[in-house]
């Protein structure tokens, strides 16, 4: 049985793109993150953070450094709001949400 949530989100970008993503809600997340692939694609426009920081994968591998966020609103049905996503690769969903 999988354990995931999966859902269509609506975000839209600094840079005025609307966008239907495909995002996972994942309580073990510690950021909310977008695919690096998605953001060069669509050409999302991104911000420079001063630190980076490594993100590991469930399985204890690193992920990467992460550099840079986008800032965003999402909208999931009437929710809304705005976040920064943290940009890395997330190999097959564009993005991943974290909830409590």
């Amino acid at each position: 049985m999988k354990r995931e949530l999966n859902m269509q989100a609506n975000v839209k970008t600094k840079n005025s793109k609307n966008l239907k993503v495909k995002a996972l809600a994942d309580s073990g997340c510690t950021y909310i993150r977008i695919n690096k692939q998605l953001v060069k694609e669509k050409q999302i426009q991104t911000k420079l953070i001063n630190f980076s920081f490594e993100v590991f994968n469930t399985d204890r591998t690193k992920n990467g450094d992460v550099t840079k966020v986008v800032p965003l609103e999402i909208k999931i049905n009437e929710y809304k709001e705005q976040l920064k996503a943290t940009v890395m690769n997330l190999n097959g969903t564009d993005m991943f949400l974290s909830y409590n």
